[in-house]
């Protein structure tokens, strides 16, 4: 287990993209213990990595909402995936450690989930840098696999908050189950809990004032 208790954030009402990564920047800000959220999009989404060029995800992908993520990594789509958010403190050992080790140590978690549904996952070896940008069609070293074929990748940042981890599960059927299932894979002592209404607010503010902007959409 990755932690000692876990709290996690019930959002089952889907979310226009920018208010889902909007958000997740509200709970890091006020996190005090590591936090999972799991989360649905309002509409056929494409969220891409805080350095990705704004112009070619809107040619590559016309008629989707778009957003740019504040952690990095690729392009995403989403609609029909298990996305989450895993959220610790910076004052958190977990936070603490190398990208490498957490970017593992959550896969690895991810895949235990799995495994409990009948799905054999297994961690990507390293791999050249290659690939069209699109996260999952490009595997990268402790992505998840299932018959060869990339199932979850996620992206990662830290702040003075703490660190965000954002990730995704896709291609596989009854993700939201495989949902339910996810927070005991972290940790033994889960507590639930709704979105907070001043979280909600505030979320709400920020996907106006920056996520959803142009100025903050196309900065690259």
């Amino acid at each position: 287990m990755l932690f000692e208790r876990l709290i996690e954030i019930r959002d089952p009402a889907p979310h226009s993209a920018a208010l889902n990564m909007a958000l997740d920047e509200v709970l890091l800000s006020r996190a005090r213990e590591p936090m999972l959220r799991l989360y649905r999009w309002q509409a056929p989404a494409v969220s891409f990595g805080y350095f990705g060029k704004y112009a070619d995800v809107a040619i590559a992908w016309p008629g989707r909402e778009l957003v740019r993520r504040m952690t990095g990594g690729g392009v995403v789509p989403h609609g029909e995936d298990l996305t989450y958010s895993l959220i610790v403190p910076g004052d958190h050992a977990f936070a603490g450690r190398s990208p490498r080790e957490i970017y593992r140590a959550v896969h690895e978690a991810v895949a235990k989930t799995l495994s409990a549904a009948g799905v054999v996952a297994s961690l990507a070896c390293a791999s050249e840098e290659h690939g069209s940008g699109v996260c999952f069609e490009s595997p990268a070293e402790f992505d998840l696999l299932a018959h060869g074929k990339k199932i979850a990748g996620a992206a990662m940042r830290r702040t003075r908050d703490g660190l965000l981890f954002q990730g995704s599960v896709q291609g596989l059927p009854a993700l939201d189950v495989l949902g339910l299932r996810m927070p005991q894979a972290f940790c033994a002592q889960v507590i639930a809990r709704k979105i907070a209404p001043s979280e909600s607010s505030d979320g709400g503010s920020l996907a106006r004032s920056k996520y959803a902007t142009p100025g903050w959409m196309e900065r690259v």
